[in-house]
């Protein structure tokens, strides 16, 4: 996996959301080549001022991936704009190395982006929490609002504070339902617990492992699918060329970009996209913002 550069940030965020997609269709020309995202994943995303640096850019940190995880592509319509209660904490920010190269070479390739890329301007991918937390937090939240994932993940740590599989597995099933967590969520995320506790995850190797390999690894925890391992892959480990075709909201965004608000089919998404690699996950990035209100 590329390397990133990192820096400190102190910041205030600001949670928001996209919508959607919508569903497929008949086979049409492309307005151009290239193509945009998906539903955005309730990701929060925060204005601040980088160490070392100039401006604000923005930053995508680990409750993006949290949001997104636990929602699923298609869970949510909006998500209206709502203070976030990390406040005035620091972060480490990771911007992958290879971010300007790419949008220097989409820019080249593809007219959206050309528009796009300098409109919304840089990026900076931020990861919180390890591997396990993140994939604990997706669980717990699945299928209910931010704000009620939010609030009962607070119980969850205050009953787990150390938050890692060892003592989520001595803490139990009954436990972990007095948090208010599913009999399903609990299974879940005891399962996914087990899998870090066995060994049955390289998680030392993920970074060095092809995508296709880590999301195997992934979808075989019960409660994991593909599209949650595609989130993981992209706000976790940072990979740059991974293209979410279960995002309802990718699928919307190349619709409202390359066909005119058509609806698309998978195999027209990824024909747009097959003009984005191998820097899919950028164009990913981007498209989610084209869907963002002015």
């Amino acid at each position: 996996m590329a390397t990133a550069t990192k820096t400190q940030t102190r910041r205030s965020a600001s949670l928001t959301g996209g919508t959607a997609g919508a569903p497929a269709g008949a086979k049409r020309a492309l307005n151009g080549a290239g193509g945009k995202a998906a539903t955005r994943p309730a990701a929060k995303t925060a204005r601040g001022k980088t160490n070392g640096a100039s401006g604000s850019h923005e930053v995508l940190d680990g409750a993006a991936i949290e949001a997104a995880l636990s929602n699923g592509p298609a869970a949510l319509e909006a998500v209206e704009p709502a203070a976030n209660a990390l406040g005035d904490l620091e972060f480490e920010v990771q911007r992958p190395d290879y971010w300007d190269k790419a949008c220097a070479d989409l820019v080249k390739r593809d007219r959206i982006l050309k528009k796009l890329i300098p409109k919304f301007g840089p990026v900076h991918l931020l990861s919180r929490d390890d591997p396990f937390v993140t994939l604990a937090r997706s669980v717990v939240g699945q299928q209910i609002s931010t704000a009620a994932a939010q609030a009962l993940w607070q119980r969850v740590e205050a009953a787990c504070p150390k938050l890692v599989p060892q003592q989520f597995l001595k803490l139990g099933h009954e436990k972990l339902a007095a948090c208010g967590l599913s009999k399903r969520k609990t299974e879940y995320i005891l399962d996914l617990a087990q899998h870090f506790v066995s060994g049955a995850l390289h998680v030392g190797k993920w970074t060095s492992m092809d995508d296709e390999d880590v999301i195997a690894e992934l979808t075989a925890i019960r409660g994991i699918g593909r599209w949650t391992a595609e989130m993981f892959l992209i706000f976790n480990l940072a990979r740059p060329n991974v293209l979410p075709l279960d995002d309802l909201g990718l699928i919307r965004a190349i619709s409202v970009n390359y066909f005119s608000g058509e609806p698309v089919t998978r195999s027209e998404a990824r024909e747009v996209a097959a003009n984005w690699e191998p820097w899919r996950t950028v164009a990913t990035w981007y498209m989610w913002r084209s869907l963002e209100p002015s």
